[in-house]
């Protein structure tokens, strides 16, 4: 059960065992008390089921310091799309622009993410819920460090339970790595289903490695990426036809 600090008074211990083991003298109000502190200290735990919605879940991420980042952000970036979609896309970090307008793939990285799910009918608003393993923009827009990762990854895998997709995209060698634990690197992996938390999941290259890689040839990153796209439309278009079968049949 989520734990929040507005919830009755009258809960049993082990529904506040979420965060630490109680002690003789621990009361409600101990949970509701990690609970504030877990924007603010990086060492307070974020298990599954802490927040009842993402609104909540929004609120602390807006107010959070749990790594040194939250410094010299604009804006904390936390996603765009459709809270609903059957597909959700990870990122690494905002970058300049994502910074300014708090959103994530909002600069040309972004504009060629969309541009690709355009080419297989995919649409980024009704179809994807997309966001990054970090927040907040790193300085000159570096690869996140490991306790950045690991102060904000728990807020990601809050939003995915929430949100609930059918198939997870990781974009790039640090959101595949950084959620998964994945040691194989992204040309190795790419294009290949994965089961991620009893969830399907595929590593794709990131839109900016794309940028810098423009040959549209056979076997370049832009053909490859072409290949891995009609696999996930493909594979969307096989649970979509699955769902409706069995509601049909019920």
């Amino acid at each position: 059960m989520p734990v929040c600090p507005d919830r009755d008074l009258d809960m049993s211990a082990d529904q506040f065992s979420l965060f630490s083991t109680p002690s003789e003298n621990s009361t409600p109000s101990d949970a509701s008390s990690e609970f504030d502190r877990i924007p603010s200290d990086a060492s307070v735990q974020i298990p599954p089921g802490t927040y009842v919605d993402l609104d909540r879940l929004k609120h602390h991420c807006e107010t959070c310091h749990r790594c040194e980042l939250s410094g010299g952000r604009t804006q904390v970036v936390l996603s765009r799309g459709n809270p609903k979609a059957p597909i959700a896309i990870i990122g690494e970090a905002p970058g300049q622009s994502e910074d300014e307008q708090g959103l994530p793939f909002v600069g040309k990285s972004g504009q060629l993410l969309d541009k690709i799910l355009a080419s297989v009918r995919l649409d980024p608003a009704r179809d994807t819920y997309i966001c990054n393993i970090i927040k907040c923009r790193p300085p000159g827009n570096r690869t996140p460090v490991a306790p950045e990762i690991e102060a904000c990854k728990p807020y990601l895998l809050e939003q995915l339970r929430l949100v609930d997709p059918q198939i997870v995209l990781f974009t790039g060698a640090t959101a595949l790595k950084g959620v998964t634990g994945e040691k194989r690197g992204i040309t190795k992996i790419r294009g290949q289903w994965l089961n991620w938390e009893d969830r399907l999941a595929m590593a794709i290259f990131h839109p900016a490695y794309l940028l810098r890689n423009p040959s549209k040839e056979k076997g370049s990153p832009k053909w490859l990426m072409w290949q891995d796209i009609q696999k996930v439309r493909a594979k969307l278009d096989e649970l979509s036809s699955v769902t409706d079968n069995f509601d049909s049949e019920g």
